[in-house]
């Protein structure tokens, strides 16, 4: 029973069902795991074992079975939970014990799962490399001087060392499918207002998502489909149709029929080969199982990196304006006056990378500055929307794109380079921009034994295609079987 934690969740629950095990050993597997190559991996920012062996214990003697009872789920550092240390990976939240839980929290805690810890992140979501957290970087389990991705680094790393059966993330403009492919992982961003934003700590409220990173498809829709749904609390959020989010239902090994699109703008000069070698070779798998390959063009893709950063460092420059030190966090030593108070409250407490992002943000928003950037941003994500409307309005059920342009890249090569940085979520913030869903799977390594991964984006609210064609193609690979050696 010691190797436990290398199952996935639904291995689990079978046995769970059949007293093969209980949730206190599952629990302290992952707990002995995490203990012994979490000091290299850094993945956790907190680590609650005494906590989640209690929590397994209650959960045995509970009569109650909930979908996800005696799991254990890593959560990302930027998710609040009751009474529990969560902040951002920033100084500025040093202390912060959140007074409620996030409602994704409360929807794991009621399907009967088990609270790991929180995981380490690029400081307040900004960053595709989890550098820039104020604790130190995550390090990528496949090889420990390469970088995990970002910003859901700590949640992604965790998954693939098993040091978490599962975990959460948030997705901005790729970070958790980014960090889910350079890790071999799955990950999913669900279209915007599936999930509730409740108790998520805000980057860019119009393009923030949670969503599950897991070691296969199958536990992917079973943690999404505990996550999702309507909250009265978020006024972003959207009621789903009847059993539109039992995702289980839709994993099916088979996509005759399923049209696929190829966009031309997501095979580009200049991206990795290896990378793209992969990505074909998957393409070619669809259609030896039956599905249609079509080429597709979404022509305003060139535009999107310009547009991402425009709107997402001006809606972040509003949303950290709350962290000033006066009712919670970090607060300065001995200041001259309230002014003295917020200037070195925040210079001392957020990261270089936070405040480059709230000082572009403020300049995009500022007057004489708005209609030339932030307004002409707006209109051109429209644009990035409608061509997403009309592939989807065409047929297309999914479209097939690289994760990433490259595999995992090494610490500290792209830190002093913030562009080449920013252009590591090429292939993923369109998604954002639009608002629709994407999942990421592995689908190949390069000859250095790194993970490449393969994006799927679908149309509104239609995880389940995504999860459908996820699955087929996971059945038919054995990417997913490989694991790190640590």
């Amino acid at each position: 029973m010691n190797n436990l934690y290398s199952l996935t969740a639904h291995q689990l629950l079978d046995q769970l069902r059949a007293k093969g095990v209980s949730s206190e050993e599952i629990v302290e597997s992952v707990s002995e795991r995490a203990g012994s190559v979490d000091k290299k991996v850094k993945a956790y920012v907190v680590l609650e074992t005494e906590r989640a062996i209690k929590q397994a214990k209650e959960s045995t003697l509970n009569k109650s079975d909930g979908k996800l009872k005696g799991i254990p789920v890593a959560i990302k550092d930027n998710i609040c939970v009751e009474g529990e240390l969560t902040t951002c990976a920033s100084k500025i939240l040093k202390g912060f014990r959140p007074p409620y839980n996030a409602t994704v929290i409360d929807k794991l805690l009621n399907a009967g799962a088990i609270l790991m810890g929180k995981t380490n992140m690029d400081e307040f979501a900004f960053g595709s490399s989890c550098e820039s957290s104020a604790y130190y970087p995550t390090l990528n389990p496949w090889d420990l001087e390469r970088i995990p991705g970002g910003s859901s680094g700590g949640s992604a790393a965790a998954v693939a060392a098993d040091e978490a059966i599962m975990a959460l993330g948030s997705d901005t403009g790729g970070s958790i499918r980014q960090p889910a492919a350079l890790c071999g992982v799955v990950g999913m961003k669900p279209t915007y207002g599936r999930v509730s934003r409740y108790g998520l700590i805000a980057f860019a409220s119009s393009l923030d998502q949670i969503g599950p990173i897991t070691k296969d498809v199958r536990d992917a829709a079973l943690l999404l489909s505990v996550i999702a749904g309507f909250d009265n609390k978020d006024s972003t959020s959207v009621s789903p149709k009847k059993d539109e989010t039992d995702y289980l239902k839709f994993l099916e090994n088979d996509v005759k029929g399923i049209k696929i699109g190829i966009p031309k703008e997501y095979f580009v000069p200049g991206m990795d080969k290896e990378v793209e070698r992969a990505v074909r070779e998957a393409v070619t798998l669809f259609r030896d199982l039956g599905a249609e390959i079509v080429d597709i063009s979404l022509p305003h893709t060139e535009y999107a990196v310009a547009v991402y950063y425009i709107i997402a460092t001006a809606e972040a420059s509003s949303n950290l304006a709350r962290f000033d030190g006066v009712e919670y966090g970090y607060r300065c030593g001995n200041p001259e006056n309230i002014l003295d108070m917020y200037e070195r409250t925040r210079g001392e407490g957020f990261g270089p990378e936070a405040k480059r992002r709230i000082m572009l943000g403020t300049h995009v928003l500022s007057s004489g500055y708005y209609d030339a950037y932030y307004l002409k941003a707006q209109k051109v994500r429209r644009l990035i929307k409608d061509d997403f409307d009309r592939v989807f309005e065409s047929g297309i059920d999914c479209i097939l794109t690289p994760t990433s342009p490259t595999a995992a890249f090494r610490v500290g090569e792209k830190s002093a380079d913030p562009l080449s940085m920013y252009l590591s979520d090429i292939f993923t913030i369109s998604v954002n921009l639009a608002g629709v869903p994407a999942i990421s799977v592995p689908c190949g390594f390069t000859k250095t034994n790194l993970p490449i991964g393969m994006q799927l984006i679908g149309n509104f609210f239609e995880e389940g295609k995504l999860f459908k064609a996820a699955y087929t193609y996971e059945q038919n690979t054995d990417w997913r079987k490989r694991k790190p050696k640590l």
